[in-house]
């Protein structure tokens, strides 16, 4: 088996990385033997001991509400999370503390834009633009905004580098823009967009700027004010900080204009049956009890990361970025998706004849934390005509080491997927001499004889080898299996009293999955198929590593095949 070639880069950073992961307690850990290397930053990042600390010593030492009591433990909890708003205006570079509103994060801020700013300033004729590298939760609420109000929705076209096409944006604004909402570093492609010129664009035709900041935070320095961007959304969770919470700045005269967002406590000034009032900012856009604990540990992971030389990370980042992208690129068939000049450290990547989702299984074997698929942005995944892609995506806890046993496991997975030494036997799809249970017996025994998920997975991807293409004419829409990752394809037909499936996926570990139940479940009668129950799939040690989404997929295809089996059943009793 080939190994990586590891790149003969010097990386310049006097950061001591050492010290820092001591920072992050789940650094420590094994998965599936290994050391994590975790390269999912994208996603979520880690949580270093100070934040998990700051929400241990809230719920144990001040757990109260916080705004409306008079006794110490409540004073504590408003200090302290009104504390964390004004370390939020601090990271964001705010001109008033009136101007950061909590939120559960960059989607909701958007929401809240789209609602907010949508009822004031948007009316029929009006057009919201966006482009077509964002995140699902900057496409959606504009969506909705657009037809609840007959604005229209534009969207402002990428290259084939993954970069925004700024001729299309300065064409595509005009007087009737009455909003841009772009990302400021793609999620998907690591793009970063130059914010402080598409504003001053936007701006020039009257129309206000979102950015959504949630892969940027973590990466580049933020300052609203330099920016001039009228709002600006980031998640706590993307920047070392706890989940469902995040923040979103508003420009104060835009946010004194726009109606609440939800109704409800602590955003009221006056309330009775005749009329209501609301609280002043930021407590206008912020009803009922708030998210206190991860707010206050949302300040505590500013506080860190705030502490650490944001220069120095970003220059270490990159290195990092570019002793990645150097460790693979002599895969045989590997496309980069994001070759952006200006890119933050987000690796994306397709290898020809792979699926991502079976190189991200294989990486997980391997301790490697990577995220496959279409990272809630399939506009970019349609414009660069794939499913899917990986994405490794980097941290200032990332080392060196974490990059070449991430490269040394990809060309492991791209080696186990080569199939050279797989015996096209397409006998074992015949097992007319045996019965259902001996056929599963079979089965059982062999996956008994191995003795680890490695040899497990590589008996099923052989079988997916081994599993005849998928005919043309079932790659139809009416032939799709619901509730898998992957497209599953699977017909069923009558051959005498015998009942035929004809399945395949576009990942092979599914088709590996696919030829077990084949195996099992075709060339046999419709009672045999109907009447067996699966039980035997848990005998085959699969549950373990099988991850949920496949689990469920495989649950999925078996109720399909019992359901085709049945149907067909019922339409011999009836003669037709």
């Amino acid at each position: 088996m080939s190994t990586a070639q590891k790149p003969t880069m010097e990386f310049k950073s006097s950061l001591d990385i050492a010290k820092i992961r001591e920072d992050f307690p789940v650094l420590k850990r094994e998965v599936n033997g290994h050391p994590l290397v975790y390269l999912d930053n994208a996603a979520t990042t880690q949580k270093p001991q100070a934040v998990i600390d700051a929400l241990d010593n809230y719920y144990s030492q001040y757990n109260s509400n916080v705004h409306r009591g008079i006794h110490r433990l409540s004073q504590e909890a408003t200090d302290a999370y009104e504390a964390a708003r004004e370390k939020v205006r601090l990271f964001l570079g705010a001109r008033d503390i009136k101007e950061v509103i909590f939120t559960r994060g960059v989607t909701e801020g958007i929401n809240l834009v789209a609602f907010s700013f949508g009822e004031k300033f948007v009316s029929e004729g009006d057009e919201i633009l966006i482009t077509e590298m964002e995140h699902h939760s900057n496409i959606v609420p504009w969506q909705l905004m657009c037809e609840r109000k007959g604005a229209t929705l534009q969207v402002v076209p990428i290259n084939e580098r993954g970069e925004l096409r700024m001729d299309k944006l300065e064409e595509m604004l005009t007087e009737r823009t009455k909003l841009l909402s772009v990302v400021h570093v793609s999620n998907a492609l690591g793009s970063v967009n130059p914010i402080g010129e598409i504003v001053e664009m936007a701006h020039a035709k009257g129309a206000k700027v979102l950015v959504d900041g949630a892969q940027a935070a973590p990466h580049l320095p933020i300052d609203v004010q330099a920016l001039d961007c009228d709002f600006y959304a980031i998640s706590s969770h993307k920047v070392f900080g706890p989940t469902g919470i995040g923040a979103l700045y508003g420009k104060r005269e835009l946010l004194e204009e726009m109606p609440p967002y939800q109704g409800g406590g602590d955003m009221i000034e006056l309330v009775s049956f005749e009329r209501t009032t609301w609280n002043e900012l930021p407590y206008k856009f912020e009803a009922g009890t708030p998210n206190i604990a991860d707010g206050i540990a949302f300040g505590a992971a500013l506080d860190y990361f705030r502490k650490l030389d944001s220069k120095a990370l970003v220059d270490y980042e990159n290195e990092l970025l570019t002793y990645a992208t150097e460790s693979i690129s002599d895969l045989p068939g590997i496309r980069f998706i994001g070759t952006a000049e200006n890119k933050a450290s987000v690796l994306g990547f397709v290898v020809d004849g792979i699926h991502a989702h079976d190189l991200g299984a294989i990486l997980d074997m391997e301790g490697v934390a990577v995220r496959v698929g279409h990272h809630c942005a399939q506009p970019v995944m349609r414009h660069f005509e794939i499913p899917g892609s990986v994405r490794a995506s980097f941290a200032f806890y990332n080392s060196r080491e974490d990059v070449d046993r991430f490269s040394a496991a990809l060309h492991k997975a791209v080696e186990i997927h080569k199939g050279d030494d797989v015996a096209k036997d397409r006998d074992i799809f015949d097992t007319s001499a045996e019965t259902i249970q001996e056929t599963q017996q079979r089965i059982v025994d062999k996956f008994s004889s191995y003795d680890n998920w490695e040899e497990r997975y590589q008996a099923i991807i052989d079988l997916g080898q081994q599993l005849p293409p998928v005919p043309e004419e079932v790659k139809q829409e009416k032939f799709i299996v619901r509730g898998c990752q992957s497209t599953v394809y699977l017909k069923a037909e009558m051959e005498g009293d015998r009942v035929m499936f004809k399945a395949g996926s576009n990942a092979m570990i599914v088709n590996g999955l696919i030829a077990i139940l084949l195996q099992v479940y075709s060339n046999r009668t419709t009672d045999e198929v109907v009447n067996t129950p699966p039980e035997f799939i848990q005998k085959l040690g699969l549950s373990e590593n099988l991850t949920q989404g496949r689990a469920n997929g495989l649950a999925a295809m078996i109720e399909q095949i019992k359901l085709y089996a049945y149907a067909l059943k019922m339409t011999r009793q009836s003669g037709r």
